[in-house]
């Protein structure tokens, strides 16, 4: 299944202008107490089918975890249930850190 992906800096660009779109971190919590992306909202990967309601199915939506792998496969999951504008951020936080904000830790 090929998974729409989004880069770090596309993301970035993105937020720089303004774009309407929700930034989602399927992390575990512990995760996301060690690091986050500022203005990212947060649900755990085994949380997600139960909070879809939660969430707008025609608004634009970024997922991300560590590394990728985790936010493909919630992102398949939530095309699946009739999200229309899901992509998985390439390279997860640790590339965000990495490429755009460097003054996070990484793990």
């Amino acid at each position: 299944v090929n998974v729409p992906e989004i880069t770090v800096t596309e993301v970035h660009a993105m937020r720089e202008k303004g774009d309407p779109f929700t930034l989602l971190d399927i992390r575990e919590q512990w995760e996301n107490d060690l690091v986050t992306i500022d203005g990212s909202h947060f649900v755990a990967m085994e949380e997600v089918p139960s909070k879809l309601s939660d969430f707008d199915t025609d608004k634009p939506m970024v997922i991300y975890c560590h590394t990728g792998v985790r936010s493909a496969a919630v992102t398949s999951y939530l095309l699946e249930q009739g999200f229309l504008d899901v992509k998985s951020m390439a390279g997860g936080i640790h590339a965000w850190a990495l490429q755009i904000d460097p003054t996070l830790p990484t793990y």
